[in-house]
């Protein structure tokens, strides 16, 4: 298990070695037409120490990658890339290099699962509702803190308007719709917010009834990133309260999708759901 800035060293270091593999290059072939040191191409390629975005386009260069998407990507996984893509970085100084490496994961996913045992996802949520959760997370801080951090959370709902969007396919624990948060008012909207969410064809939303009884969710919420063009690079997130873990190992993220989608196959389908969501609302 290992934090943000390892985890994604390691899998653009794993993406570099693939992507010199077929070009048909020897880990020495690459450092001479790079005019480095093998070695430095093995610390790269292992992810032992981080990486200059000058360096990975070179390597990109050197292994005649010219597909701009895979570019974009492979450069944010080193800190970088276009600056559309880093608008967190404004919020420094208030944003966790944890929040921030998920922002990061996020705003290059093509998809995105997640299991929600406790709050409605951050990407669904409107403000009101935003900074009741986070009012409470962070019981004494600054208004001003708060505005900042609401405001993170409402930009990161960008990516779902996005061209192609993130495609977002939650799975609701029933609390998630019975916890009061903010008052009836906020949670009725927010409520309605999520019937209005669940009818955009890039959201998936399915509820997990109280009658399902135990489940393997049951254990904490979770997030599996998955992006273009390799799964290679598909990631677990845990979120804790101070921190967040990464999951990277094939076998981790085998089992979280095979969990994933036992969690789905007991939920309500989509139009199960979405009336469910939005008998919760009227009785809100």
């Amino acid at each position: 298990m290992q934090h943000g800035p390892a985890v994604r060293r390691r899998k653009l270091g794993a993406e570099l070695r693939a992507l010199r593999t077929a070009a048909g290059l020897t880990s020495g072939d690459a450092a001479r037409l790079a005019g480095w040191h093998q070695s430095k191409v093995s610390r790269i390629e292992t992810g032992t120490s981080g990486t200059k975005p000058a360096d990975v386009r070179l390597l990109l260069d050197v292994y005649g990658v010219d597909d701009p998407q895979l570019r974009e990507l492979l450069l944010v996984l080193s800190g970088t890339g276009d600056g559309r893509h880093h608008w967190w970085h404004a919020y420094r100084g208030v944003l966790p290099p944890t929040y921030r490496d998920f922002i990061s994961l996020e705003s290059q996913a093509s998809a995105m699962r997640t299991l929600e045992t406790a709050v409605v996802p951050g990407l669904l949520q409107t403000p009101e509702y935003a900074r009741a959760v986070t009012a409470a997370a962070l019981e004494g801080a600054s208004e001003e803190r708060l505005d900042a951090l609401v405001e993170v959370r409402l930009a990161r709902q960008d990516v779902l308007r996005a061209e192609p969007p993130l495609e977002l396919w939650a799975v609701l624990d029933e609390a998630v719709l019975r916890r009061e948060v903010g008052g009836p008012e906020v949670m009725e909207r927010q409520l309605d917010r999520l019937v209005e969410a669940s009818r955009l064809p890039q959201v998936r939303l399915q509820v997990l009834p109280f009658s399902a009884g135990a489940h393997i969710g049951v254990t904490g919420p979770f997030v599996i990133f998955s992006f273009p063009r390799t799964s290679d690079l598909d990631v677990v997130v845990h979120d804790h309260l101070t921190t967040s873990h990464y999951l990277e190992r094939k076998e981790d993220l085998r089992a979280y999708s095979e969990a994933f989608e036992a969690l789905a196959s007991h939920a309500l389908s989509p139009e199960e759901s979405s009336e469910f969501i939005a008998g919760a609302a009227a009785g809100a």
